[in-house]
């Protein structure tokens, strides 16, 4: 059916800031001026120029010729500049190529920049070199950039709204710019929409005007209800961090265009279940407890992320009912872990807690009483892990004897002993120290008979977690001298946020350190878990990927290459393989790759196919029975 021409879509984009991440010219002033001796403060200004006439508070042509002027620019420097911006496109724009190389009648640029440059890193997308309008550069005989076109309606205020209207576009018109003079072109009524577009920069004067913000290409084409490389844009995707994860999650997930809230504290059972409602993504740290019913309220709710080792502050089987994948960081603090326990390992053998308490009030204890080298001394760590193996190792370093206990077999490193039972261990060990993980088994894991199992004048160290020990046994082994220093940086109940008190049966014993669960909190340790644990969520969201989900079966999946990925969750029931296999026959939709893995919960297939296809194939794929969630990446 031919498409009548007040139904057509035409878009406008702008190039500087939107099309592109940067404004060509301050990578022109980087290029020109770079043995300049004025060279940083003729580019501060060349920005300062170029952000009071973006946000219309000069006139565009004072604006261009003020830049022309610092630049210093020759045309030898444009082969440099076009290569370098080709790299800088706006990676919303990148990712929806498809979508101008099939729209080339319908897209247009029209920009206050410059010709000589826009036109080679436009074309390369599939945009026409005649739908380009731009300004014109003016050389002198030597390749000087010394003016541009006076002539050109783009070099003066307005020029946008008089080049549209020259164009006699039929249709709806949408313009998309970041700046002022884009706004003008709605404003003068040449535009039926105006969005800003706010992936490089937002500019407050500019987006107070706009129509329709938009944080990317995505969403401007999801709400024309068109086509683009993703099914659902990112800035839709609402994620909510806790507990003060480290600034550098929020900063990457935000690149990656997700709409991010960071909250400082912990939340409790109530608190969270309406403050999950809306919410794709949760992000926190081990304080929060996401219970049956928090996730019972997660209408929307895609994934978790724990920012630490544990997960067992998550009801992961009910997440996983629910299908939602939790993913954590087993890795990325464990040296910080390892370290702590071998400070305070050092420093309860030599009564250093106590020794400063002692100075800081006036009192001189000079006393080699119950201080003893760790060289030589036998250490029994329960749960060999990864935070285990590798205090076993670095133990051993310090000259001490390791052996260990764990339910799993484990292979040994080192010289390090297996002990069969946790009685044989504890009957040996100088030293022990817990290293076992939150799992409700493991709760009281730590008893008062094992501590009576001990050998008198034992250190004691739980830098695991809280409930895995009995407190009051724990106390009642110091104070009987069972125990002559004890470390403990987890506890059965902690404070929800710095702000709120700190209670213990353990708080005033002697040649006890007590720490606020900084077990993993170091600045490399966040940094780590910040960089692994958003790498994890953003790629099962973008690609389906589910290595190292702690709950979903775990998939590892090939780049998504020209082709439309379906991912289809499931109850494990048989036979619903085949119903989505048969629904997909039903629209003849040819399938590139398929992969299937179940647990005994659920079975999650990835299916994908090389057609696009409507709303009508995904609310097939939802009604097959036993569905718990379907969508569809592009």
């Amino acid at each position: 059916m031919k498409v009548e021409e007040e139904e057509k879509q035409y878009f406008v984009i702008d190039f500087d800031s939107t099309f592109t991440q940067v404004e060509a010219l301050d990578i022109l002033g980087e290029i020109s001026l770079s043995n300049h001796p004025e060279r940083n403060a003729r580019l501060q200004k060349i920005k300062d120029i170029t952000d009071l006439g973006m946000a219309g508070e000069m006139s565009l042509r004072e604006s261009l010729i003020a830049r022309i002027q610092l630049l210093n620019g020759n045309k030898a420097h444009l082969p440099e500049l076009i290569s370098r911006l080709s790299k800088l496109v706006s990676k919303s724009i990148e990712r929806n190529s498809v979508f101008f190389n099939e729209h080339p009648e319908n897209t247009f640029i029209i920009s206050n920049g410059f010709k000589e440059f826009i036109v080679p890193v436009v074309t390369k997308f599939g945009i026409k070199a005649d739908h380009v309008f731009a300004n014109d550069m003016v050389f002198d005989e030597d390749g000087n950039i010394i003016d541009l076109n006076r002539n050109n309606v783009l070099s003066i205020n307005g020029g946008k709204v008089k080049q549209i209207e020259a164009l006699k576009l039929k249709g709806q018109i949408n313009m998309i710019g970041d700046g002022y003079t884009d706004y003008e072109v709605r404003k003068a009524g040449m535009a039926n929409n105006f969005y800003a577009y706010t992936e490089n920069v937002e500019r407050e004067p500019v987006k107070k005007h706009a129509d329709h913000i938009a944080p990317s290409f995505d969403e401007i084409l999801y709400h024309k209800k068109m086509s683009g490389a993703l099914s659902y844009p990112k800035n839709r995707i609402k994620m909510l961090l806790l507990e003060s994860v480290h600034p550098n999650a929020l900063a990457k997930l935000k690149e990656e265009g997700f709409s991010v809230e960071s909250y400082p504290a912990g939340l409790d059972e109530d608190e969270l279940c309406e403050k999950i409602k809306g919410i794709h993504v949760l992000g926190l740290r081990s304080k929060t407890q996401v219970t049956a019913k928090v996730i019972r309220e997660a209408d929307k709710l895609m994934a978790m992320g724990a920012f630490c080792i544990g997960t067992n502050q998550i009801d992961t089987g009910t997440a996983l009912e629910a299908g939602i994948p939790v993913f954590n960081a087993p890795f990325s603090n464990t040296r910080s872990v390892v370290e702590l326990a071998i400070a305070e390992m050092i420093s309860l053998m030599r009564g250093i807690s106590d020794k400063n308490r002692d100075m800081h009030q006036g009192i001189w204890s000079k006393t080699a009483k119950n201080s003893f080298e760790i060289r030589g001394k036998k250490l029994g760590i329960i749960g060999y892990g990864s935070i285990g193996a590798q205090l076993s190792v670095l133990a051993e370093n310090l000259g001490m004897d390791v052996y260990y206990y764990d339910l799993v077999e484990k292979l040994a490193l080192g010289n390090a002993t297996k002990c069969d039972t946790i009685e044989e261990l504890l009957s040996i060990a100088d030293v022990v120290s817990l290293h076992i993980d939150g799992r409700p088994e493991n709760g009281n894991f730590f008893l008062r008979e094992h501590f009576q199992m001990m050998k008198d004048g034992v250190i004691f160290l739980n830098l695991a977690r809280g409930p895995v020990v009995d407190i009051l046994a724990l106390k009642e082994a110091i104070l009987s001298g069972k125990v002559i220093g004890a470390g403990v940086d987890v506890f059965p109940e902690e404070p929800k946020s710095n702000n709120d008190p700190f209670t213990s049966e353990l708080m005033g014993l002697p040649n006890t350190i007590l720490t606020p669960h900084i077990g993993g909190s170091t600045l490399e340790a966040q940094e780590n878990i910040a960089d692994f644990v958003p790498r994890k969520i953003m790629d099962y969201i973008n690609t389906g990927n589910t290595e190292n989900s702690v709950n979903f079966p775990n998939i590892t999946l090939p780049p998504l290459k020209d082709a439309h990925r379906l991912i289809h969750i499931h109850k494990n029931r048989p036979g619903v393989l085949a119903k989505i296999n048969n629904t997909l026959a039903e629209f003849e939709a040819n399938i590139v790759g398929q992969h299937l893995k179940t647990n005994e919960t659920i079975g999650y297939v990835i299916t994908d196919i090389n057609k696009q296809y409507g709303k009508e194939l995904s609310k097939a794929m939802k009604k097959i029975e036993h569905t718990i969630k379907f969508r569809m990446l592009y």
